[in-house]
C-alpha cells in the first residue's frame, strides 16, 4: 500500500530544551525496562557469553603462548581483551537487533506511517530506546561474564576510576555509532520493505571489523592499517583499548574524537536518508 506523508507532518520536532530531554530520558528508561523483562533470554544470553567467552579465552591463550606479544598484547591483555569483547556483544548490538526489530515489525504492518506523524523526532526516538536497552545489556550482560573471566584467568583490569569512566563514555560512543549503522540499514526499508538481506551482510562485516573476532592490529599490511580507521573499530576495538590502558593523553583523546566523528557523521547521514525516504512511504500490509 502507497501512503504519502503530507509535507506539514514530516518530520515535526520534539519539543523544545527540557520537554525533549525529558521525553528522551523518558523513552530510554522504558527500552531499559523493556529488554529487564526478558530475564530468561537474558540469562541464556549471560550464559552463553560466558561459555564463548571460556573457549576464546582459551584459544586465545594458545596463540600468544606460541605468539607472545601478538598485536602488542601481552598474555593477560589479550584475555581481557576477549572479556571485555564479550561484555559489549549485545551492548553494541553486534549481531543486530534492538531497535531494528520493531521497524522492521512496523514497516510490514503499515505502522511506519504513523510513526512519521508523531510530533516527535523519528531518529531521536529510536536513539533513546536504543540506549536504554545498551544500558540493561551492559549490565546484565556484561558485568557477570566479565567477573567470571577475572575469576578464572589472569585479566588486566584498570585499577584508576577515570578509566572506567572513559571506558563507560567510550562504550556509549560505540553504542550511538552502532546506532548510526544500524539506522541506516533500516532505513532501507523505504525502499525494499524488508532489510534482512542487507542486515545480515552488516552482521557479517560488522563480526570481522569491528574487533570482535581478532584484535584489528592483527590484520595483515593495509588492512591492518585501515580497519582502525573504518566505524566498525569504534563499537569493540576502541572502547576495549581503552580498557585496557593502550593509550593516553593525545592518543586516547585522538581515538574518542574518531569515535565522536564517525557517531556525528552516521547520525547526519541518517537524518539526510530519512528526509528522502520520507517524502513518500511504501509499506506492506494495513
Amino acid at each position: 500500500m502507497l501512503n504519502t506523508v503530507p509535507a506539514a507532518t514530516r518530520l515535526r520536532p520534539p519539543p523544545d530544551g527540557g520537554g525533549a530531554a525529558r521525553l528522551y530520558l523518558a523513552v530510554a528508561r522504558a527500552g531499559f525496562r523493556r529488554f529487564a523483562g526478558y530475564r530468561a533470554a537474558t540469562l541464556a544470553g549471560t550464559v552463553t557469553n560466558t561459555v564463548f567467552g571460556f573457549i576464546l579465552a582459551y584459544t586465545f591463550l594458545a596463540l600468544w603462548r606460541a605468539r607472545p606479544g601478538l598485536g602488542g598484547y601481552d598474555t593477560a591483555q589479550a584475555v581481557t581483551y576477549i572479556w571485555i569483547s564479550q561484555a559489549l556483544l549485545a551492548t553494541v548490538a553486534v549481531l543486530g537487533g534492538g531497535f531494528q526489530d520493531d521497524v522492521k515489525d512496523r514497516f510490514r504492518s503499515g505502522d511506519i506511517a504513523i510513526d512519521l506523524y508523531r510530533p516527535v523526532d523519528f531518529q531521536g526516538w529510536w536513539l533513546a530506546t536504543d540506549l536504554g536497552r545498551a544500558g540493561f545489556q551492559l549490565l546484565a550482560r556484561g558485568i557477570l561474564p566479565t567477573a567470571a573471566g577475572a575469576f578464572a584467568f589472569d585479566t588486566r583490569l584498570p585499577h584508576d576510576p577515570a578509566v572506567w569512566a572513559v571506558f563507560l563514555l567510550s562504550a556509549l560512543l560505540a553504542v550511538v555509532v552502532s546506532f548510526g549503522l544500524r539506522f541506516l540499514v533500516s532505513l532501507t526499508g523505504f525502499w525494499m520493505q524488508d532489510a534482512e538481506g542487507i542486515r545480515s551482510v552488516m552482521v557479517v562485516v560488522t563480526m570481522f571489523f569491528s574487533g570482535m573476532l581478532l584484535p584489528l592490529g592483527l590484520f595483515p599490511g593495509w588492512l591492518g592499517e585501515l580497519a582502525p580507521l573504518l566505524p566498525w573499530a569504534a563499537m569493540i576495538q576502541i572502547p576495549t583499548d581503552v580498557f585496557l590502558e593502550r593509550h593516553s593523553g593525545a592518543g586516547l583523546l585522538g581515538i574518542l574524537g574518531l569515535q565522536l566523528l564517525w557517531a556525528v557523521l552516521l547520525l547526519a547521514a541518517g537524518r539526510a536518508v530519512q528526509r528522502l525516504a520520507t517524502r513518500k512511504v511504501v509499506v506492506q500490509g494495513g
